[in-house]
C-alpha cells in the first residue's frame, strides 16, 4: 500500500462514520442488489439430515445474565445501533457503501484463510487465496469484489476450535454482538486480535482512527444483517433464537 493511500484510507474512514451520526431512524435499507448477511443465528439448514441439537442438550447455566444481555441488545439496536445504521445509510452513497462493504469483507477473508489453513482444508483455502490476491490488487483491496464468481467461506477461530474436537460450551450472549457460546466467543476475540495485529502492520493507525475504523466496521456488519429484536411475536424468542444459534453453529462445524 503506498504512502498516500495509508494516509487517505484512515481519514475517509473517520469521516464516513462521524458523518453517520447525523440521522435518525429505526429502519435501514440495504444498497439496491445486496444481500443481507446471514444472521448469526440463522437456521436455513436447520431441518438438514444431522441436525440433532434440541433445546435440552443446550447448556445455558448463566441463563439469568443472558437473557439481560438479551435485553440490552435489543433496547441497544432499537434506540442506537438501528438509527446510527440509517444514518450512515442515508449520507453514503451505494456505491460507496458497497465498496466499505466488499473492503471488510476482503478484510474477514484474511481470517477465513487462517482458519482454513488450521482446518486442513484444501479447498476453501485455494478459494479464499484466490479471493484475497485478485480483490486485494485488482479489487483495490477489497472496494471491488472482481472474484465474485469464486466461492467464498465464512470460517472462525470458533469454527476451527469445533472442527478439532473442542464443544460449545455454555451458551453466551455478548453484549452488542449477540448469541454465542463459551467457545464461539473465544474464537471472536481470537480472530479479533488476529486481524488488530495484521492491520498495525500494514498500516500506522493513531488510536483514534483504530477506533473509527473498528465502529464504522461494526455499522457495516449490522447494515447487512435483517435480523430485528421481537419481530417474531413469541414470548419464546429468547429459547428460540438460542436454538437456531447453536443449530447453525453445529452445522458450521459439520460442513
Amino acid at each position: 500500500m503506498n504512502i498516500t493511500l495509508k494516509k487517505f484510507l484512515p481519514h475517509a474512514l473517520v469521516l464516513l462514520a462521524i458523518l453517520s451520526l447525523g440521522a435518525c431512524s429505526t429502519a435501514p435499507v440495504l444498497p439496491e442488489g445486496e444481500e443481507p448477511l446471514e444472521p448469526r443465528f440463522s437456521a436455513d439448514r436447520v431441518l438438514i439430515k444431522g441436525a440433532t441439537t434440541s433445546a435440552d442438550e443446550i447448556s445455558d447455566p448463566w441463563e439469568g445474565f443472558n437473557r439481560s444481555m438479551y435485553r440490552f441488545n435489543y433496547r441497544f439496536d432499537k434506540y442506537v445501533f438501528l438509527p446510527v445504521v440509517t444514518g450512515y445509510q442515508a449520507i453514503t452513497p451505494d456505491f460507496m457503501e458497497k465498496g466499505i462493504h466488499n473492503f471488510f469483507r476482503n478484510i474477514q477473508d484474511i481470517t477465513t484463510l487462517i482458519n482454513s489453513i488450521l482446518q486442513l482444508s484444501a479447498e476453501k483455502t485455494a478459494n479464499t487465496t484466490v479471493r484475497l490476491v485478485v480483490n486485494s490488487t485488482i479489487g483495490i483491496l477489497g472496494f471491488i469484489n472482481v472474484a465474485h464468481e469464486v466461492p467464498r467461506s465464512d470460517e472462525d477461530f470458533g469454527q476451527t476450535l469445533g472442527r478439532w474436537g473442542v464443544g460449545p460450551g455454555p451458551y453466551l450472549v455478548l453484549p452488542v454482538l449477540g448469541p454465542s457460546s463459551l467457545r464461539d466467543g473465544t474464537g471472536t476475540l481470537v480472530d479479533a486480535i488476529v486481524i488488530k495485529e495484521i492491520r498495525n502492520a500494514a498500516l500506522d493507525l493513531e488510536t483514534w482512527q483504530e477506533w473509527t475504523w473498528d465502529i464504522l466496521r461494526v455499522i457495516d456488519l449490522r447494515a447487512h444483517v435483517a435480523f430485528r429484536y421481537y419481530e417474531t411475536g413469541s414470548p419464546f424468542e429468547y429459547e428460540w433464537v438460542r436454538l437456531l444459534y447453536t443449530t447453525k453453529r453445529q452445522l458450521d462445524v459439520e460442513r
